[in-house]
């Protein structure tokens, strides 16, 4: 565990890196090793969504924008995100977090025009 000196007020704490990383698959050893720290792109992927900012425009304090982007679409086409949300939306659930409580007004399920 490694604590960052630099970043931003909205970046992972050490605490949600803790839980994030271990729903992350551990790295082979096969391959090219890494040259940025996993923790440091899924900042750059979490400001960029955040910000709704063009991938070149991540700050460089979270690297190369390629390598951010390449994280995220590797792990989209992997479905790496999907399995992330519904663990930890399960997680929150089972901790009794989420409220599932609908409320439906009639004025939404009328028919449109055509």
């Amino acid at each position: 565990m490694s604590s960052r000196s630099i970043g931003a007020r909205k970046d992972l704490t050490d605490r949600q890196w803790r839980i994030l990383e271990s729903l992350l698959l551990a790295p082979t050893g096969s391959g090219r090793p890494r040259k940025w720290p996993r923790r440091t792109l899924i900042d750059g992927i979490r400001w960029r969504t955040r910000v709704g900012a063009p991938w070149r425009d991540v700050p460089e304090r979270y690297e190369h924008w390629q390598s951010i982007y390449g994280l995220f679409r590797r792990w989209q086409r992997q479905k790496v995100w999907a399995l992330v949300w519904s663990t930890l939306l399960a997680w929150a659930d089972a901790g009794g977090l989420i409220r599932w409580d609908v409320s439906v007004d009639s004025t939404i399920n009328g028919r449109c025009p055509g």
